[in-house]
């Protein structure tokens, strides 16, 4: 539904136990509309009815794709309100969206949010999740047209739909890589596992773990744990590969380098190689590693959340992308090669030494 409807209880409660729910929520349902659409929704042409009503109407654009994403976020899973806040969760969570988009060359247009909200939930808690959401949403023009609220016996779950647009033909799948294409990456990668390490990490109580903190500047901690909570994704990027037809398949870094590039060889029906000495990696990410006797490689392979893109290229076309990546300011960094698929997913090591590539990614049911 798009309007925000009463926050009713999982499991059907009696409506005693619901107004008490609603009293300790101390929330208002037709106040915490009114508030939203008055802070989150934007004046658009192609939205004809916003929040509101019973469900959202937008027009798209004569011949234009529409492309459709969603997310869910539960808590204790995909965060923890001990080392972020409600602000930065909704960030992530709309970044994540946002970064799918990317991933497809597209333009994100309008947001649905969904929400369940524990019985310790507050007004100001949701008020903070949704400008995070809209924090990371209002730089693309997005604005939000609807949703739905419940109440939660076991947490917050949050879950997001994410409307855009593409240019006919011209979207970006997992399935265009072709061997002889060149395998590039934006950005650097691993810096959002090692945010999240630092995040997690308990007070140092040794003298080991005194000495790891302070070998670790403040700045590069700063960079880290920003890079998880507030992650970039890469709109401008997507679009621009998009539109000049420079990149033959796609797909944004979510789960771990070493997964997300088993999507693009399953869906094109590929192999790969990757140059482990050729990866990405920030000054910050190397100063993580080395102060805790990690390999800043296996962070970059293993690590989800850098929402990165990675991408193929025609080697007829490596140098106009690289040359015409120059004067836009994006940072693209060659990482290998796709072969037939008979080659399987391989990584080169700095020594010139092949071996098979393990999936280190995050897996959701595990």
């Amino acid at each position: 539904m798009n309007q925000i409807d009463e926050m009713n209880q999982i499991n059907q409660p009696s409506m005693t136990s619901r107004v008490r729910t609603k009293a300790r929520h101390q929330i208002h349902e037709f106040d915490l509309i009114r508030a939203l659409h008055k802070r989150h929704s934007r004046q658009s042409p192609s939205v004809i009815q916003g929040i509101g009503d019973d469900a959202a109407v937008i027009t798209s654009p004569a011949g234009q794709w529409t492309v459709l994403t969603t997310d869910l976020l539960t808590e204790g899973i995909h965060f923890d309100l001990r080392t972020a806040t409600m602000a930065d969760i909704g960030f992530r969570a709309a970044a994540a969206n946002l970064s799918d988009i990317a991933a497809m060359g597209g333009s994100p247009k309008h947001l649905l949010v969904a929400l369940a909200i524990p019985r310790t939930g507050t007004s100001r808690q949701i008020h903070q999740l949704y400008q995070g959401m809209m924090d990371a949403c209002r730089p693309h023009r997005v604005g939000l047209i609807g949703g739905d609220t419940s109440g939660s016996s076991s947490g917050w779950f949050l879950s997001l739909t994410l409307i855009g647009t593409a240019s006919p033909r011209k979207a970006l799948f997992r399935s265009g890589a072709r061997s002889g294409d060149f395998l590039y990456v934006t950005g650097t990668i691993g810096d959002s596992l090692a945010g999240l390490k630092l995040s997690n990490e308990q007070p140092s109580r040794t003298k080991t773990q005194l000495r790891n903190t302070a070998a670790l500047s403040t700045k590069h901690r700063q960079f880290l744990i920003g890079r998880h909570l507030r992650p970039t994704a890469r709109i401008a990027e997507g679009q621009w590969l998009s539109a000049h037809r420079l990149a033959t398949s796609a797909i944004d870094i979510s789960d771990g380098l070493s997964g997300d590039l088993r999507h693009i060889c399953e869906e094109s029906h590929v192999g790969a190689e990757i140059h482990l000495s050729a990866l990405p990696l920030s000054p910050a990410c190397r100063a993580y590693a080395a102060s805790r006797k990690l390999d800043p490689v296996n962070l970059a392979l293993s690590g989800g959340e850098d929402y990165e893109l990675l991408f193929t290229v025609p080697s007829r076309q490596r140098s106009q992308l690289e040359r015409t990546a120059l004067t836009q300011g994006f940072s693209f960094t060659c990482i290998g090669a796709i072969h037939p698929l008979r080659f399987g997913i391989q990584a080169l090591s700095p020594h010139g030494r092949r071996h098979r590539l393990a999936n280190t990614s995050y897996r959701h049911f595990t």
